[in-house]
């Protein structure tokens, strides 16, 4: 991305020179504020743009906009906010050493071994620096790229990202732009990746303060979380081109190799071109001109294919996209569960079918949602669904944040792991779960308003409505409720977590060196269900995987005629050596 006139925000120029560029369509006149004392009237242009070179305004300067003499607000495309939501913007060097990445172009997406992580809760510090001590060990365990959850700055220092208000500065509390910069860069030199959720649904509310500048919003859509964002409505151009830049500015200004785009299925917009093919288009245009592999990731629970297909063919051209099905289906046959979304899943032919296609749902008639959902997703290729046994969303949106090593025992966990690492599909891992993590994952905030805290705790009482957990809610404002969610690493020193986090290195190892697991295909590929087992062969030109599954008690003998890879069973896994859930892995 060029750091041209269409550039948002402060550019600084050097010499203490910066140029500030903003469009606040419903201000009349703009003046930007220097450390709180000097105004300096900027000029108005075309569709309510504002523009203006100002001198003395270097790397720390702090500023806000004043729109027609009212209170100062942060500035909309903000780099940085040390003081937080509330506070003035603070102009930053746009330089950065990175060489230590060396002649970084990232990774193939299906090469990819994906983990996610909150970067609060990752290392008791809560900060990027904290996270790059760690990066040795997720390199040794097969980990070849991290998901981080949104860091657009959202008020307080605890929250998930997704409240997040500014999208373009990098949380004040994990160490800013300049520590987002190092932990990519040290990413980078390690040959891990980095995806970044970010959010194009909505905004929170507390330091909202877009709609004072223009029509950023609008009232003919809604979304569970606030109001919908305008994106075909009048005066949407300007808004369309904003959040296009941000999310160009991941790649361009911090490096970061590909975006999850978060619930695109709360992305209304009824244009002819849509705003995510769009913003597919410019994405993969700045990949090419930079030399590097650059992607998006859809989270969608539609189980359509619009989001993936190509743009020439009316969809959006996205590369990837979360396939909750696999998750649902795995899930309620290792735990039992059968109420909410659950209530759609449970039988081993649901998940042989995922295992297969992807979608389970593809047009027959969903009992929870009450209608007919899905379509098939046979021509879409295995490695463009994203599956997993736990991420952020399905552990934290529980009551009481329960992982899956809470749940099931320990030799189901050994077959979730297996059932994930040994598909064609696009694994990803959720922070500790490698080694059997039990702290819970909660939904966690630190709002400064007692009234929207009141809100956010019935609102999370009433989606526990459909579910039939039992307990009392955590306070998600309570700094309590995060601080339970930190994960701990020495852990995996501990048995039986050792074997389990030796166990997951091992599938990746499989998954990354054998030719047939490496090879990510539906069409060389045959899933079918036999007794309590489910069957998988893969193949690849002549050599030939089988892997069962075994969900039932009764103990699972090995065909004749295969050389065994795995077995989940014996005691180096710390298997019970005959019985019970498990996963043998065979090769001819």
């Amino acid at each position: 991305m060029k750091r041209d006139n269409g550039f948002l925000g402060a550019l600084y120029l050097g010499d203490r020179r910066c140029r500030f560029r903003v469009w606040a369509a419903l201000a009349e006149s703009l003046e930007v504020e220097l450390d709180g004392r000097l105004r300096v009237p900027l000029k108005r242009g075309e569709e309510g743009y504002f523009e203006g070179i100002v001198e003395g305004a270097g790397p720390g300067t702090r500023y806000a906009y004043r729109l027609d003499g009212r209170d100062p607000r942060p500035d909309p495309a903000s780099r940085f906010q040390p003081e937080g939501v509330h506070g003035p913007s603070m102009v930053v060097d746009p330089s950065f050493d990175w060489s230590g990445e060396g002649e970084w172009r990232g990774h193939y997406l299906s090469d990819c071994i994906l983990y996610e992580l909150h970067v609060g809760t990752f290392t008791p510090e809560g900060t990027f620096d904290a996270v790059i001590p760690h990066l040795d060990r997720l390199r040794d365990l097969g980990v070849n790229a991290i998901e981080i959850m949104p860091v657009a700055q959202f008020p307080g220092s605890r929250n998930w990202g997704y409240d997040g208000v500014l999208p373009f500065a990098v949380q004040n509390s994990y160490g800013g732009p300049e520590g987002l910069n190092r932990l990519v860069s040290a990413c980078h030199a390690r040959g891990i990746g980095v995806v970044l959720d970010v959010v194009y649904n909505h905004l929170g509310p507390e330091g909202n303060y877009l709609g004072e500048f223009g029509p950023y919003f609008t009232d003919r859509y809604k979304t569970p979380w606030g109001l919908a964002l305008n994106f075909d409505g009048p005066d949407s151009d300007p808004v369309r081109r904003y959040f296009i830049e941000n999310a160009l500015h991941w790649i361009a200004e911090h490096h970061v190799d590909a975006l999850r785009l978060d619930a695109v299925h709360a992305i209304a917009d009824a244009s002819e071109r849509p705003f995510l093919q769009e913003l597919g288009t410019a994405l993969h245009e700045l990949g090419s001109r930079l030399g590097r592999h650059v992607y998006a990731i859809a989270e969608s629970d539609l189980n359509t294919l619009q989001f993936l297909r190509p743009a020439e063919q009316g969809g959006c051209g996205l590369d990837g996209q979360w396939t909750d099905d696999f998750h649902h289906s795995l899930h309620t046959l290792l735990t039992g569960e059968r109420t909410g979304y659950y209530q759609d899943f449970g039988t081993l032919d649901q998940m042989a079918k995922t295992m297969r296609g992807g979608f389970v749902y593809t047009g027959q008639r969903s009992p929870h949602r009450r209608r007919r959902h899905g379509v098939p997703a046979d021509s879409i290729e295995a490695a463009r669904h994203v599956i997993c046994i736990q991420n952020h969303d399905q552990t934290g949106n529980r009551m009481l944040g329960e992982r899956l090593a809470s749940l099931v025992s320990f030799e189901s966990l050994k077959l979730a792991a297996a059932a994930v690492l040994l598909s064609p599909f696009l694994p990803l891992l959720f922070m500790g779960e490698e080694w059997g993590e039990t702290a819970p994952f909660l939904y966690f905030v630190s709002h400064s308003d007692e009234d929207l805290v009141r809100a956010v705790r019935e609102g999370r009482s009433e989606e526990f409505a459909a579910f039939s957990w039992q307990g009392e809610a955590p306070d998600p404002q309570a700094e309590e409720t995060f601080e339970r969610s930190r994960i701990d690493p020495s852990l995996r020193e501990r048995e039986p977590n050792a074997l389990l986090y030796a166990f997951y290195k091992e599938l990746i190892r499989l998954r990354k060196t054998h030719p047939v697991l490496a090879h990510l295909s539906k069409r060389d590929l045959e899933v079918k269900v036999e007794g309590e087992t489910i069957v998988m062969r893969r193949w690849n030109g002549d050599r030939e995987v089988l892997i069962l599954f075994n969900f039932g008690e009764e103990e699972l003998s090995a065909p004749s005629g295969w050389e065994k890879l795995l077995d989940s069973t014996e005691e180096r896994w710390g298997g019970r050596g005959s019985g019970g859930r498990s996963v043998k892995v065979l090769e001819r």
